[in-house]
């Protein structure tokens, strides 16, 4: 499937009238799995970006070259549209800019840009933001860097766990009136703000991690929410399974008594080996 088409496909979730959950991935083994369970959506999260690529926390040490080719690695295997959590732009407006130019020709259907100050300042322990004026200039730069239209760019803010209810409707109006295709909302803590932000704004929202009382979908597409995550427990699962894996061999159980193992079933459908083996026979004449 095209870039195009991925980008549309994300473009009617955000117009549509539902709210989805997004599966999350981080490589191509991943995304392969999230498109044959038949998600509509993949979720490229920043912190498993930082995990499966660095093996470190998610304190934006993860660089643009590192992220975009991770990226690119799942276009190639999957037609899944993801969208990328693309932090706070890796800099600047000017590095927005660049951040957005990469990740499109990496392949996402979509981005977010968001308003937390990155990497955290000096003598600082509590989570900070920009300023409303940088934010902005930020979104437009995002805007400005884009050669598909078809791109979908979202507006992302946290400021409901950090500032105020107020704020966060600001920034949300003056991101929206930058032209981005939607509004990425971390920190909403109740319905009651979800509901004042949604009656504030009139572009589609993407949730973030959220309390119980915002887990129904139905509610949810009441309120224009279009994505509603549901975290990154996939590589939190993997993560497990290889560490039971390696603790059971480094203590003498032989592979074969392993359990939870991927069968040759699942292995062969998720590294396309039908598909690998149609061209080995057309391309260098192999016996099948």
């Amino acid at each position: 499937m095209a870039f195009r088409q991925r980008r549309e496909k994300l473009r009617s979730i955000l117009s549509g009238s539902a709210c989805v959950r997004p599966g999350s991935v981080y490589d191509a083994i991943s995304i392969r799995i999230a498109e044959d369970l038949g998600f509509a959506l993949g979720m490229f999260g920043g912190s498993v970006a930082s995990l499966a690529v660095l093996g470190d926390p998610d304190i934006a040490l993860i660089t643009l070259t590192e992220l975009a080719e991770q990226m690119r690695r799942m276009s190639r295997a999957s037609a899944l549209p993801v969208l990328v959590d693309a932090d706070h732009g890796y800099g600047n407006a000017l590095n927005v800019r660049r951040t957005v130019q990469e990740l499109e020709a990496a392949g996402c259907a979509g981005l977010t840009i968001e308003d937390t100050l990155l990497p955290q300042a000096f003598g600082e322990a509590k989570t900070q933001l920009i300023s409303l004026e940088e934010g902005v200039g930020k979104m437009k730069a995002a805007l400005d860097g884009r050669s598909d239209p078809s791109l979908v760019i979202m507006g992302r803010t946290g400021a409901a766990a950090i500032t105020s209810l107020e704020d966060t409707i600001k920034r949300a109006q003056a991101y929206g009136e930058t032209g981005v295709d939607a509004l990425f909302f971390t920190g909403i803590k109740s319905r009651a703000e979800l509901e004042a932000i949604a009656a504030a704004t009139r572009l589609p929202i993407v949730l973030g991690g959220a309390p119980d009382e915002l887990n129904a979908l139905d509610y949810l597409a009441g309120q224009r929410v279009r994505i509603a995550l549901q975290g990154h427990a996939p590589i939190a699962a993997a993560t497990q399974a290889v560490y039971d894996t390696l603790k059971a061999l480094r203590e003498g159980t032989p592979p074969k008594g392993l359990r939870g193992l991927a069968s040759s079933e699942l292995t062969a459908r998720v590294t396309r080996e039908a598909d690998v083996k149609a061209r080995s026979a057309d391309f260098l004449r192999a016996k099948r």
